[in-house]
């Protein structure tokens, strides 16, 4: 990355930097006499013409046919977003807005998602998602059984976490609920807070019933597991589709497959969880077409066990450094309230 900033003397990467300010805040073509009247640059409107002309050459600005103004490519703005945005922290009074929102009530773990994808809408005016945090595997906190009459017992199986599974037994022979509570504590003490593999170890060697209890509880814990998708929540799409890039109606339909194809959206997410920090995906990255005219910023959030992503879909020509402090900061926020829930 430093051999390509090294490409670009000071002056080149100045003017690049300023196009893309330009463009981001007006949507229009910038040419080299605005930029020399706007900034006083101290260069001639030729020499800052020549400079866009290298870029151009360079493949980090084009023109439309229309224009001789530039404006930004897919690889100018990674240029930008790498090597000329100055990482900065988002501004108090937001800081404030956002910590209200989010303290004026204490709410459920997916209330507090959706609201994360709300603020993150409102705030950068773009489309946000964010997904409801998940355990890389589910571990078990307790169970209960219910007599429910003969040799009928209803097992409540709660995993870390607050989820609830509920499943009907057919017992070979009837059972008390002393006996039934008995075994509940039991299996209590010994699968606490185990994993679907730790559980089928720590059975060994406890009676048959206790052993028939247990696998049916890794059985569904297993199936918890392997649940394909996270369950996401999406707001702000209309911000989105106001913007001029999305005014075509085929642009507009390809942003919405984004947070509509589940697939595509599960494989972006999924290669996200993996890397640390924030992330910009510009473009699509040359591997999505569907984000050929957008760009994603994503960050994973939580604890080491359980973690989510969120983030912020908008187009290439977005308020990066804005989305980027905005989306960190509801990470770190939400990072903290997962900490508080699971702990």
């Amino acid at each position: 990355m430093m051999a390509e900033r090294d490409q670009l003397g000071s002056r080149r990467r100045t003017v690049l930097g300023l196009v893309i300010r330009e463009y981001v805040a007006g949507a229009q073509p910038v040419g080299s006499q605005h930029l020399v009247k706007r900034y006083g640059l101290g260069y001639s409107p030729a020499t800052v013409r020549n400079e866009l002309a290298a870029l151009e050459k360079s493949g980090y600005l084009t023109h439309p046919h229309t224009s001789a103004g530039r404006v930004p490519t897919e690889k100018g703005y990674r240029f930008f977003v790498e090597h000329l945005l100055a990482e900065a922290p988002l501004p108090l009074s937001d800081q404030r807005m956002i910590r209200h929102q989010f303290h004026q009530s204490r709410l459920e773990m997916e209330q507090w998602v959706h609201l994360a994808a709300a603020v993150l809408a409102n705030t950068t005016r773009s489309a946000a998602l964010a997904t409801v945090p998940k355990a890389l595997c589910c571990h078990f906190k307790h169970l209960e059984l219910i007599s429910v009459r003969d040799n009928v017992v209803l097992l409540v199986l709660v995993l870390l976490g607050g989820t609830v599974k509920q499943q009907v037994l057919h017992m070979e022979q009837p059972l008390s609920q002393e006996a039934l509570s008995r075994l509940s504590n039991q299996l209590n003490d010994v699968l606490a807070q185990a994993d679907a593999k730790e559980i089928e170890t720590r059975l060994a060697h406890m009676s048959a019933l206790a052993i028939q209890v247990g696998q049916l509880v890794a059985d569904t814990m297993r199936q918890i597991d392997c649940r394909a998708s996270d369950r996401i929540f999406s707001e702000g799409l209309t911000h989105l589709l106001s913007e001029p890039e999305f005014a075509d109606s085929e642009e507009a339909r390809r942003v919405v497959q984004v947070l509509e194809q589940r697939p595509l959206l599960d494989t972006i997410l999924q290669e996200m969880r993996e890397r640390q920090g924030v992330q910009v995906l510009i473009g699509g990255e040359g591997r999505w077409e569907e984000l050929s005219q957008a760009s994603l910023v994503l960050s994973s959030y939580g604890i080491e066990e359980v973690s989510g992503i969120l983030g912020v879909l908008g187009p290439l020509r977005m308020t990066y450094s804005r989305t980027i402090s905005t989306v960190r900061y509801v990470a770190d926020l939400m990072s903290g309230l997962v900490q508080e829930w699971y702990g």
